[in-house]
């Protein structure tokens, strides 16, 4: 089996920016996040809540330009979910892509950077 490239998106976010949206909207991190999503988000305080919430927009923001949509009325933040495995490795774990999704976040005190990349299988012709 022989993967190919189906998609690549990048974003980059400022946590700031993330952190006002959700001061002004009482229903913004329920919008953004899964349910697991939030338990994830709850067992963090401080800088990091916000890098995490920050990195989960970005990411999600990252699938849609990768999937090719964007986030709007074809992919919802509702139909992708992204959780830490045990050392922190943000895994995709739902999402409409029928291939092999892969994310990378990183964060500075100010921003956060994530990268989605989308495979699918393919066969000797392609």
């Amino acid at each position: 089996m022989k993967m190919m490239l189906a998609g690549l998106g990048i974003d980059l976010t400022e946590i700031d920016r993330i952190k006002k949206a959700a001061s002004k909207q009482p229903q913004f991190i329920k919008h953004v996040l899964t349910q697991n999503e939030q338990e994830q988000l709850a067992q963090f305080a401080g800088q990091r809540y916000w890098e995490y919430l920050s990195g989960r927009w970005s990411l999600k923001e990252s699938f849609s330009k990768a999937y090719g949509t964007g986030i709007g009325s074809q992919v919802s933040f509702q139909d992708i979910e992204i959780l830490d495995n045990q050392v922190g490795r943000p895994i995709i774990t739902k999402s409409p892509f029928q291939g092999v999704a892969l994310a990378s976040v990183s964060h500075t005190g100010t921003l956060v950077m994530t990268e989605v990349v989308l495979e699918k299988e393919t066969t000797d012709d392609e």
